[in-house]
């Protein structure tokens, strides 16, 4: 078995074949790690969540990454690695459009508001729903596979 760099084609086709990813952002030279469900769009991804500690994080730093992988069995396997930089769509006149086209992107996928609207406790009842719309804009994009030797 060897590993490969790849392509920015490979790793957008793995991006675009998957939809659950690990989302990472840090405060304070602390990192913290999610899963989510995505949908690429272009050169975003675009995702769903209710508030709480990554949208805090994120807000505050927007520098994130996310992490998307497929094992094969045995011994393959690829990595993509996604650096880029977080933008919520608020429900505001402003960024109307941009939380519509998020919803229209993710609403294509059969469970798309999970995990991101799932909370470990009971959530008091509000009189309007707190969630939220966020693109990660892709800045760079990196991935490898394992291959086996005779490739």
């Amino acid at each position: 078995m060897m590993v490969k760099e790849m392509t920015r084609s490979e790793c957008i086709g793995l991006i675009s074949a998957s939809r659950l990813g690990r989302l990472a952002c840090s405060k304070n030279d602390r990192p913290y790690i999610i899963p989510i469900y995505y949908a690429l769009d272009g050169n975003c991804l675009y995702s769903f969540s209710m508030p709480g500690q990554k949208v805090d994080w994120m807000r505050e730093n927007p520098h994130v990454c996310v992490e998307v992988d497929e094992f094969q069995g045995g011994s393959g396997w690829r990595s993509v690695v996604i650096y880029g930089k977080y933008q919520e769509f608020p429900d505001t006149d402003q960024w109307h459009h941009q939380r519509l086209h998020a919803w229209s992107i993710l609403e294509r996928h059969i469970d798309w508001w999970e995990p991101g609207a799932l909370k470990p406790m009971p959530q008091p009842i509000a009189s309007a729903s707190p969630h939220l719309f966020y693109g990660i804009d892709i800045v760079e994009v990196t991935g490898r596979m394992a291959v086996s030797g005779d490739n």
